[in-house]
């Protein structure tokens, strides 16, 4: 079978119901996949594994109640992902691999007696209430190498090693494209039209043939591509800071649109017909179908115009890039756990250039920057490459894209550091600190323009708090306290700031909580009789750890799809955002920027710095951390 990427068929289910509400199946693409098993000589029984493979797709009945038992076996949508007491010989979770929460397999019953099919690898998107599975094709091999990870005795291996998950997946690419299809199709139903950001000066509009396309489409995302401004940054919202450390939830969310069929179909037909994915992006299917082509779109003869272009600028002309930087980091104040601190980046690019030109674009001090790891549009051509120099040449496609990703090192040390303190006075009261510095050892152009501090407590329902900080503002949620130390349009720039929020917390009265049975993992706390309600305060040495233990004696074990919403686990979370540099030191020099056919068009350069999941633990209490590597 060929190395790329076919799917033989996808389901989307909605996950209230349980049921298959839109399935779509690839007859060419099966069709080798009937041929693969009909040509398969090996008996069943000389198999020591137990599974056959059928040459035909399930019905969406079949696949409906296989995918309900294995979310029943697996206690959720997701899964386990690691081996537990519950696991069963055969599921996902037996396999030991946090992968198999998202790549999953299924066992489908039919009449057939004593037969036990294996559907695998089924790609798990979860895009609000509906759960997207995909079908990509790979060969019997692969198939029957999963069934046998899935009856071993052994409890998981080494990332790498033989006979592993990983080492298999290593050698499946159409995995990788299963998941940007799963992706795409996961954000033409939720209606997520996102470009990457590239921020720029106001100025007037593109003009000519595609001003003309997008302004009549009616779609926000396509329209907005004529005048890119730069996004709301979703860490800024308090709504968001709870949600750190979480993995995609089971729980549908709230006001999701309907599934729009009939714009699904006319995705999938248009961006992988016959199974096989050849563009993905909804903004130039959509655009295509509303408006087709005409005359005076194609290039000249000499000239092949790539799928990704498929509208040709006409206008005045200009090259935009913006280097996003994400910063993550884990700040633990504590000498037993080193802090961590790492950047995601990417340059995003935008190229208002007429014809099809070639854009060479060098990229200097990537040694300097600790790039730890770089890829690059399918687009780019890397020609030149070494320890300090990365010249890059790329076709330009239309609108915003993303030329580069990469991982780096912050040299310049954390935006925000300083500890987070809470300690239980009582059971419903809280008492804490933080102090922090902001921007230490950070000088011009760099300017942080906003700080926020959150405190979750998702667990707990926050009733009043008493604090005043040394600078800044403070509101409260009902699961939340909100700390804004620099509003947006203050800035802070060429020096550093120091600030204090001592202060207490009350909650309402605790109600004690306790899952099913069922559900209770292991090493979580059963019902029955312990010996610490007996003992009193007066017993105790210290009566914060009374206090703990008793809380956590009628606490339910952390949720597999929200592990840090816990009380156990106690955190705050940093928001802001950053503007006149990167912190990695990755640059653009603008004047080395060339185009070929040679073109008078200005380059456009911003730099745009916000945070991720950016962590401060309670230096008082239990905190998650990796297990430094063995050298």
């Amino acid at each position: 079978m060929p190395s790329g990427c076919s799917i033989r068929a996808l389901w989307i289910l909605n996950n209230n119901l349980d049921a298959v509400v839109f399935s779509r199946r690839f007859p060419v693409v099966e069709k080798r996949w009937r041929t693969a098993c009909n040509s398969e000589k090996e008996r069943s029984s000389e198999d020591p594994v137990k599974y056959t493979f059928r040459p035909f797709l399930p019905t969406d009945s079949e696949l409906a109640a296989a995918f309900v038992d294995r979310k029943r076996r697996e206690g959720s949508v997701r899964g386990f992902g690691i081996r537990v007491s519950q696991s069963a010989e055969g599921s996902d979770s037996w396999v030991d691999d946090p992968i198999t929460r998202h790549i999953i397999g299924l066992s489908i019953d039919t009449e057939e007696a004593g037969e036990n099919h294996l559907l695998w690898p089924l790609i798990l998107h979860v895009k609000g209430p509906y759960c997207i599975l995909l079908l990509p094709l790979v060969e019997l091999r692969h198939v029957k190498a999963y069934a046998s990870l899935c009856r071993r005795s052994d409890c998981g291996n080494g990332v790498g090693a033989d006979g592993s998950l990983s080492s298999l997946l290593l050698d499946l690419p159409s995995i990788t494209g299963a998941f940007m299809v799963a992706h795409a199709i996961g954000d033409v139903i939720g209606g997520d039209v996102i470009e990457p950001e590239v921020v720029v000066s106001a100025s007037p509009t593109v003009g000519g043939l595609f001003d003309s396309l997008t302004g009549s489409i009616g779609i926000a995302g396509i329209s907005a591509r004529a005048k890119p401004v730069a996004a709301p940054i979703a860490s800024a919202t308090p709504s968001n800071a709870a949600t750190v450390g979480a993995v995609s939830s089971d729980a549908p969310k709230a006001g999701s649109r309907p599934l729009d069929k009939d714009a699904l179909r006319s995705f999938i037909s248009s961006a992988m017909p016959f199974g096989t994915p050849l563009d993905l992006s909804h903004s130039n299917v959509f655009a295509i179908k509303v408006n087709g082509f005409s005359v005076v779109d194609q290039p000249t003869a000499d000239l092949k115009q790539p799928a990704w272009k498929p509208y040709l600028h006409k206008g005045k002309q200009r090259i935009l890039f913006t280097i996003h930087e994400t910063v993550h980091a884990a700040m633990y104040d504590r000498d037993e756990i080193p802090d961590s601190l790492s950047i995601s980046g990417q340059i995003n690019c935008r190229a208002e250039l007429e014809g099809l030109p070639d854009v060479s674009l060098p990229l200097t001090g990537l040694s300097t920057a600790h790039i730890d790891v770089l890829s690059f549009h399918p687009c780019a051509q890397v020609s030149e490459h070494g320890l300090d120099k990365q010249a890059v040449m790329f076709s330009p496609p239309l609108g915003n894209f993303v030329l580069i990703r990469y991982q780096a090192i912050c040299d310049l040390g954390p935006p925000v550091k300083g500890f987070y303190q809470l300690s239980m006075v009582s059971e419903d009261e809280g008492a804490f600190l933080f102090k922090l510095c902001l921007m230490e050892g950070y000088k011009a152009p760099l300017t942080m323009e906003f700080c926020n501090v959150t405190m979750p407590f998702p667990r707990r329902r926050v009733v009043s708090f008493d604090g005043t900080p040394s600078t800044g503002t403070v509101s409260t949620t009902e699961h939340s306290v909100e700390w804004k130390i620099m509003a947006s349009g203050r800035g802070l720039s060429g020096k550093s700031m120091e600030a204090t929020f001592p202060g207490t917390v009350r909650f309402a009265p605790w109600q004690i909580q306790r899952l099913p049975s069922s559900r209770l993992g292991p090493g979580s706390m059963a019902d029955d009789d312990s010996d610490t309600e007996t003992h009193s305060a007066s017993n105790m040495v210290n009566v914060e750890e009374y206090l703990m233990e008793k809380m956590n004696k009628d606490l339910p074990p952390a949720d597999l799809e929200e592990p840090f919403c816990w009380q156990a686990y106690d955190y705050a979370k940093v928001a802001f955002k950053i503007v006149g540099a990167s912190l990695s030191g990755m640059s653009i020099d603008s004047k080395s920027v060339s185009i070929y056919p040679a073109v008078k068009a200005p380059v456009e350069f911003s730099t745009l710095v916000t945070s991720g999941d950016y962590i401060l633990w309670n230096t008082l209490g239990k905190c998650p951390s990796a297990a430094p590597a063995i050298p």
